[in-house]
């Protein structure tokens, strides 16, 4: 086992831990559970915490009751290279969710996430004011963000 000092983002479930876990690392490639710590005492074998990895980012999903609510003031973002890539993972995560402005949502446990067309970052990296204007207010009137109508906005 490393000594290694490491970072991993921990978010915070009432007890539907495993099941998200499970569901993220279907959704996403290079993506596993690394381990299962159960609930102690548990006659059912439930998850007290899940530690996975998402395309090479490591979180901890941990089972801590009621006390807390994630919140959209922090979500996940998953970057992707094309629309039908944004399409099929906004609608595996929206099953049960909420949809939100500018490709944000928060899936059925509450988390929340942003999921962006790479050919948004590219079409707001540029000196050109009035393309990063038009991109910005089509970005902002969407829900899901569309890769195709972000380009034909840069377009003018």
């Amino acid at each position: 086992m490393s000594t290694a000092p490491a970072i991993r983002t921990c978010l915070w479930f009432d007890q539907d831990a495993e099941a998200a876990a499970r569901a993220y690392v279907a959704l996403l490639p290079d993506s596993h559970i690394e381990h299962f710590f159960p609930q102690r005492g548990d006659p059912k074998g439930r998850a007290f915490m899940v530690q996975i990895s998402l395309l090479g980012q490591k979180y901890s999903l941990l089972n801590g009751g009621p006390h807390y609510k994630l919140t959209p003031a922090a979500s996940i973002e998953v970057h992707l290279e094309t629309q039908p890539e944004v399409d099929r993972l906004w609608d595996a995560l929206l099953d049960g969710g909420t949809p939100n402005r500018c490709g944000w949502l928060t899936d059925r446990w509450g988390v929340s996430w942003q999921i962006i067309p790479r050919t948004l970052m590219r079409l707001m990296d540029t000196k050109d004011e009035a393309q990063a204007r038009r991109v910005t207010q089509a970005m902002m009137a969407m829900i899901k963000l569309d890769g195709p109508a972000l380009e034909a906005a840069a377009k003018g």
